[in-house]
């Protein structure tokens, strides 16, 4: 399990080592390993290197490994661009022959903007997780500087993110983040990840925030090697009915794939029995394609509703069974339409699953407003999204799956369980009927017995898997996914802690 800890907790755990350590010994061990970072990025020895150095610990740490990379003749230009610099950092690099230049204000010197046009490798040492979402006004246009074929590598965090991770800010875009022994929000986060590009970890001797007894896990990712330990492998004395009864509402008259997609993804993914409830044609279909589910309302240990619901033209069969779950206690999973059916807390285990379209018009039906008071817009959801997911969260009392390049499952706060986050799907998986399978290994999981939002993170790294599979590096169908679901279970099952 990857896990990012909040930038308080980061603070405390440096601390305690730092007070530890002779003085200046943390910065060290930070810089060495970033050296030896770019060193080994450098295609030769006369590589030109630019550093960006600001005013805090990043800028420290940049300007150590840029004398360090000097010691090993790299051709190095460390540019000073926050109000000071770290003093001994600066006099570190001077000894070492790096030549020092000054972009503190205003526009580059033409030396400067040459420079980064030109350079192979640059180093990003302006801001650190202290620092303010956006970059400081005379570097807005920094990334337009860096030239097309530099390598860049941010220190910590790429400048200009947020460094919890929650709203959206101009930044540089590294191609690799280098980070000291502790993940922070920032690396994990969807706004922020796509800025982290390859992320290197350097151990400096910086234990776990949690490892005292604290937790102070702000957001956590599931790897391959987890999925075992999760996943709800049948034992020898199980039968169809203990392994987990699945009710899926989904899809009508003019919606059958919704329905076909969603209920084959349950079954593959290894849910004892699916009850469909729905008309006559996607009845008809799924008796056809998927002849293992039953149909009518009966006993299930949870509900997926909403995949091609349209609530409208759903069928009152289908409207009264939904309504009844969501008066139940039983897990219930809400997709696609089944979201405009709830308006309030459930008492029983709750997952949403919208896109961010859905997420906007939910949470303006459930009057949650923007920042200035104003109605939500798309540019609100845009801007923060795992914001406006929790506030979600919290109104309904339920687990909000944002769906997305890199997929939020964002918990209420009064949970106590962190945000999950994954980013194991090809961009090949936005298409549509993607969700509809989703929901359907969701709801498999939730009859299973995994609370929301295990069930939400595990189901979206399964889907993301499936797909690279379903047809490795290009394009694939939704079909081919759910099909697919089972051997993706099967391989990941298989690999070891």
């Amino acid at each position: 399990m990857m896990r990012a800890y909040d930038v308080p907790a980061v603070r405390a755990a440096e601390d305690a080592v730092r007070a530890e350590l002779p003085d200046g010994e943390l910065m060290a061990r930070a810089a060495s390993g970033l050296a030896d970072v770019v060193a080994a990025r450098l295609e030769d020895e006369s590589g030109r290197v630019v550093v960006l150095a600001g005013s805090g610990d990043n800028g420290g740490d940049a300007l150590f490994a840029a004398a360090a990379l000097a010691d090993d003749d790299v051709n190095v230009l460390a540019v000073l661009v926050g109000r000071t610099a770290h003093q001994d950092g600066l006099a570190a690099a001077r000894r070492a022959g790096v030549v020092v230049a000054e972009w503190r204000a205003g526009t580059p010197d033409p030396a400067v903007a040459e420079a980064l046009a030109g350079a192979d490798l640059v180093i990003d040492g302006i801001l650190g997780i202290g620092g303010r979402p956006g970059l400081p006004e005379h570097l807005r246009q920094l990334p337009e500087l860096i030239g097309d074929e530099a390598f860049v590598v941010s220190v910590d965090l790429p400048s200009g993110c947020d460094p919890e991770g929650l709203v959206r800010s101009e930044s540089v875009f590294a191609d690799e983040t280098v980070t000291f022994s502790l993940l922070k929000p920032v690396h994990l986060m969807p706004v922020t990840e796509p800025a982290v590009g390859l992320l290197t970890v350097v151990d400096i001797g910086v234990p776990d925030p949690d490892a005292s007894g604290r937790n102070d896990v702000a957001v956590q990712r599931i790897s391959h090697s987890d999925v075992a330990g999760l996943w709800p492998v049948p034992a020898p004395d199980d039968d169809k009915y203990t392994r987990g009864v699945l009710g899926v509402v989904a899809g009508g008259e003019h919606y059958t794939g919704a329905a076909v997609l969603s209920v084959t993804a349950a079954v593959t993914a290894g849910v004892g029995m699916v009850r469909y409830v729905g008309p006559s044609a996607p009845t008809d279909l799924l008796r056809a394609v998927v002849p293992e589910a039953v149909f009518g309302a009966g006993r299930v240990q949870a509900w997926a509703i909403g995949s091609g619901l349209v609530v409208d033209d759903a069928s009152p069969e289908q409207l009264q069974v939904a309504r009844d779950a969501l008066a139940s206690d039983l897990p219930v999973l809400l997709d696609a339409g089944g979201l405009d059916l709830i308006d309030g807390p459930r008492s029983a285990p709750t997952l949403l699953t919208p896109h961010a379209g859905e997420l906007l018009r939910l949470a303006g039906r459930l009057g949650i407003r923007g920042e200035s008071g104003a109605e939500l817009t798309a540019e609100d959801v845009h801007h923060a999204p795992t914001v406006v997911a929790r506030q979600v969260a919290d109104r309904l009392d339920a687990t909000v799956l944002l769906k997305g390049a890199v997929t939020a499952v964002v918990p209420p706060s009064t949970s106590g369980v962190p945000v999950f986050t994954q980013a194991d799907a090809p961009s090949w998986l936005a298409t549509a009927g993607a969700g509809d399978v989703l929901a359907g290994i969701c709801g498999a999981l939730l009859a299973g017995g995994l609370a929301p939002a295990p069930a939400g993170a595990l189901a979206a790294l399964v889907h993301g898997v499936a797909a690279d599979q379903a047809n490795p590096g290009g394009p694939v169908r939704a079909l081919d996914v759910a099909h697919a679901v089972g051997r993706a279970v099967a391989q990941l099952l298989r690999v070891p802690d």
